[in-house]
């Protein structure tokens, strides 16, 4: 139920499902002044939300900043989050990746810079049609072939969200080795919510930011006026991450 519900409740706040009830609305009210009102207000909608500086405005306040490698300590595990896999491409002979691939390319980059010594990757899958597909093996497969030894790599599969792989990997940790020995590794803008959860699960880490939205200021017309796909993109990122963190909040799971 709380997965149905946080899912519905994204897709309804989600800025092109506000624009399209918005302006849909407006053929079915019989109130002329509710027509155009209604029709002005999603044109503003649209304006807004695809304007791509104020986007990337708003997602540099709420990202997690990057940090140069020279600033990074070292430690005994780098815990690297799923959510970088797609699993409808084929064929089925290779790994996919989406966007956030940094997630994993940094991840060997901290390991061979020796910032980490072992690799936990945490994520089993949320899929409905092929749950027996666990994304933590597919992705320690994939860091295997980059170079990194197996025996290296651990892997936690069986968790569904932020919140399950905080808890799963307290419990394979605890006993190992403490919090202030792992590096948590996520998206800029998952990071809020995915240190949350652990500090919760009693596992509080260090952060190591990847995959970033926001950008070096630019203030050409392409930015600032003219529509944006890209825009939209973000703005769909932060409203999962903001009613997230809404519904783990009232869970009790941050």
């Amino acid at each position: 139920m709380f997965f149905f519900l946080s899912k519905t409740l994204y897709f309804l706040a989600q800025p092109l499902t506000l624009i399209i009830l918005a302006f849909a609305t407006s053929f079915v009210v019989r109130s002329a002044w509710w027509k155009a009102r209604l029709r002005v207000g999603s044109l503003i909608l649209l304006l807004f939300f695809s304007n791509e500086f104020i986007a990337r405005e708003i997602v540099r306040v709420w990202e997690t900043p990057p940090q140069p490698l020279a600033a990074v300590g070292d430690y005994e595990w780098g815990i690297l989050l799923s959510g970088v896999t797609k699993s409808d491409f084929g064929p089925s002979d290779r790994i996919y990746l989406s966007r956030a691939a940094d997630r994993v390319t940094h991840t060997v980059l901290l390991y061979k810079t020796g910032h980490i010594q072992k690799i936990l990757v945490s994520g089993g899958t949320s899929e409905l049609i092929n749950p027996t597909k666990k994304e933590a093996d597919e992705i320690k497969q994939l860091l295997v072939v980059l170079g990194v030894p197996d025996s290296l790599v651990l892997t936690e599969n069986s968790s569904r969200n932020t919140h399950e792989s905080a808890v799963e990997v307290a419990k394979l940790l605890k006993g190992r080795t403490t919090p202030d020995r792992c590096l948590l590794i996520t998206s800029g803008f998952h990071m809020p919510r995915a240190q949350a959860c652990f500090a919760k699960a009693g596992w509080p880490m260090t952060a190591f930011s990847t995959n970033f939205y926001s950008a070096q200021r630019k203030f050409s017309p392409d930015i600032m006026v003219l529509p944006s796909l890209e825009a939209i993109t973000i703005w769909n990122i932060l409203i999962r991450e903001w009613v997230g963190m809404t519904a783990y909040s009232l869970a009790g799971y941050v």
